[in-house]
């Protein structure tokens, strides 16, 4: 008979704790071409993330983007590349230390990534392996589009086809108004500002909210996400008293020739430069680690194309990584899941 399914491994002790999975997007093992190119590929061959026909894609994919993209994608991730390695995992493990030491021993706190390495397919295994039978996945996409956490959700999907026996499994899908959320994206703000002082609005001066952009097809079919970010949005201007004039949501990261969301990042500060704007401060409240995307397209080409639009100051204010505000809203959100996980209700006791 053909073994279809994997068998339960052989453990010495079930975990009475639940396990907490903090799924971020991913990233290349270095920042070369060599390791470029394989994330890229797992990236753009997902389904949800390039919506057209395989048969149409990948000519595309394998025979121009993945010729020309890494060595180009490799020098960018070099310009943001610590002395620990790829920002956006050292900041994941970063939140995933503050989230631990928040909520103590109600749960083990990983990380993985929807693509490159660790895998959320890697993670879990060692999960399972180490006796672990609950588990809560919190994709850390505080706005829902198919293409983050509904990807996030069908690696976990694809790990459990293969097991005989089965993960009590519990998921978080967004929390785009989560009010400690809010109040440490806005903690990050005020924290700026205190530094480099209020942006002076009423003469101009302009606070940006970029959140990643999708396609406008993506939108048009039904993808709750640019919903979610303009309630994200909402609540960041009531907590800092600004109209939606002063604090502009915006939308970054454009890919390919397809329309995308907008009004798009860095169209917006080139504006602002020709048009007289002194300064503007951009928050990205999507983001929930400093990455290739924060660091290099906002800190980076956005203050450039600012600058040399004819703007003087530019202002990227980080909120996220292993701050503190933002360590305890996602432990607020863990917690509220975990409840109702009694240790003596273990599965298979």
């Amino acid at each position: 008979m053909t073994q279809r399914y994997l068998a339960p491994e052989t453990i010495s002790e079930a975990h009475d704790r639940p396990a907490v999975v903090l799924v971020n997007l991913g990233t290349p093992e270095t920042p070369t071409a060599r390791h470029v190119r394989p994330y890229l590929r797992e990236f753009l061959s997902d389904t949800r993330v390039i919506e057209m026909s395989r048969l149409l894609w990948k000519p595309i994919l394998e025979g121009i983007i993945l010729r020309v993209r890494p060595r180009a994608s490799a020098q960018k991730y070099a310009s943001v590349w610590g002395e620990q390695g790829s920002p956006l995992l050292v900041n994941t493990r970063a939140l995933a230390d503050g989230v631990s030491r928040h909520i103590g021993d109600a749960a083990v706190v990983t990380v993985g990534m929807r693509y490159g390495s660790p895998s959320v397919a890697d993670v879990l295994d060692g999960l399972y392996s180490r006796g672990h039978r609950r588990v809560l996945v919190v994709p850390l996409y505080p706005q829902f589009a198919a293409s983050s956490a509904g990807t996030v959700f069908d690696a976990v999907a694809r790990w459990m086809l293969t097991r005989r026996d089965q993960l009590e499994l519990r998921t978080v899908r967004s929390f785009p108004g989560d009010a400690g959320y809010l109040d440490a994206v806005v903690a990050g703000i005020q924290a700026g500002w205190a530094e480099y002082g209020r942006p002076d609005f009423a003469s101009g001066d302009r606070l940006l909210m970029s959140f990643h952009g999708i396609p406008r097809a993506m939108h048009e079919a039904g993808d709750p996400y640019r919903a979610e970010c303009e309630a994200t949005a909402a609540g960041i201007r009531q907590r800092l008293g600004l109209g939606p004039d002063q604090a502009v949501m915006t939308f970054q990261s454009v890919f390919g020739p397809a329309e995308w969301l907008k009004p798009a990042t860095i169209d917006t500060v080139a504006e602002l430069g020709r048009t007289g704007a002194r300064r503007v401060d951009v928050v990205c409240p999507g983001f929930a680690a400093d990455c290739l995307e924060t660091l290099e397209e906002i800190d980076q080409l956005n203050r450039e194309a600012f600058t040399e639009a004819g703007g003087s100051e530019f202002h990227y204010l980080p909120w996220a990584n292993g701050a503190d505000p933002w360590a305890t809203a996602v432990s607020a959100v863990v917690s509220r899941q975990l409840a109702g996980w009694d240790a003596s209700a273990s599965p298979g006791r």
